[in-house]
């Protein structure tokens, strides 16, 4: 079970426990789903969904959803919303997640360019989180240039490996360009090349980061897009890892079949078959979000509409003129039912890549 490879079992790990579980997952062909969570809500349904499939599971905030979690009326000039809120959801994951019994990696979302100040904002919180704790706020950070250069985006992530390195704290970096739309960055329109990492920036990177510090991965592109689209739409090729991870093994010598820690970017939609040969070539995490945005909507759709002729007034319903319906408009209740269908969309993910059952 991979509580046997961790000093804590429970709660929001950090440091050498979430590079063991990394090691774990590789060595047990499966892979951790990083869910976007953009409230205490939506925290719930996730941590409920992994508590009840004996499974690690991996809590991330992207900074529109850090600002969310501020509060939409709170202004953003100087990513200060989505610094704050980002904090502030750290805290109530760090509070709230130990009650589940499972093991939870804190970690912060795509991170470009434009957005550092929003990354430099939280790690002084992890840095004064450390001062006080000996650990970060936040297990990892991903930080995303991949819309840069090439040899600016692996000298930039490595200053921000080095600032996290001494809190044994983890970088995700991502190299080739994630298609589609996500939380305002749109790449609808780049060149499809782009999204195909080569294995020689795969060594690159990994040449680099590893004389600094292990506490990293890597979000290699081989077709990934952001969002859902129709069948055939979307081209993945999982296979490319599998020459990424035999190319750096080759060039550095390494014992490890998967040297490299993978990570595997828009998940949404795709096939169980391209999940499974993924992580057989060494991915430890998969992102989800928009599956799960749509699963939390359908709860509270269905709810609404099933519910609509007592929802329409505080009195008065199908049932008669003087019947109350504070229990039907109570946000307890409809928001529950957008929570039930996200943890089930979430217990689907965690068998898909055979994570369920492995604490």
């Amino acid at each position: 079970m991979a509580t046997s490879v961790l000093s804590r079992k429970k709660g929001v790990i950090v440091g050498d426990d979430v590079l063991k579980l990394f090691d774990y997952a590789q060595q047990k062909k499966f892979a951790i789903p990083a869910i976007n969570v953009t409230s205490s809500s939506t925290v719930v349904a996730a941590l409920e969904a992994a508590r009840d499939k004996k499974a690690p599971v991996i809590l991330q905030m992207s900074q529109g959803g850090s600002a969310y979690f501020a509060g939409k009326g709170v202004a953003n000039g100087d990513q200060q919303a989505s610094i704050a809120g980002a904090v502030a959801g750290a805290q109530y994951i760090r509070s709230i997640a130990p009650a589940y019994d499972i093991p939870v990696i804190l970690h912060t979302d795509h991170c470009a360019k434009k957005l550092l100040p929003w990354l430099d904002g939280m790690m002084d919180a992890d840095e004064a989180y450390f001062k006080e704790h000996n650990e970060p706020l936040f297990s990892s950070h991903m930080i995303d240039l991949s819309e840069e250069e090439v040899e600016f985006n692996i000298s930039t992530t490595a200053k921000y490996l080095k600032r996290a390195a001494p809190m044994k704290q983890w970088l995700e970096m991502e190299i080739g360009i994630t298609g589609g739309e996500e939380d305002g960055v749109n790449n609808e329109d780049v060149d499809n090349n782009s999204l195909y990492t080569q294995p020689e920036d795969i060594y690159m990177i990994h040449k680099t980061l590893s004389a600094i510090s292990p506490y990293f991965s890597i979000a290699a592109g081989f077709g990934n897009v952001h969002g859902v689209y129709k069948p055939g739409n979307v081209k993945l090729h999982p296979e490319l890892l599998g020459k990424h991870q035999a190319y750096v093994k080759e060039k550095t010598g390494s014992k490890e079949e998967t040297p490299v820690y993978l990570v595997f970017h828009g998940g949404s939609g795709s096939a169980k078959s391209e999940f499974t040969e993924a992580i057989s070539h060494g991915v430890v995490k998969v992102n989800l979000d928009t599956d799960l945005q749509y699963a939390y909507l359908t709860g509270i759709r269905d709810y609404v509409l099933k519910k609509k002729d007592y929802i329409m007034s505080q009195v008065g319903n199908p049932d008669g003129p003087d019947k109350p319906n504070k229990k039907f408009f109570d946000p307890r209740v409809w928001v529950r039912e957008g929570e039930k269908t996200m943890s089930e969309r979430v217990a689907e993910g965690l068998v898909d890549f055979n994570t369920a059952g492995q604490l």
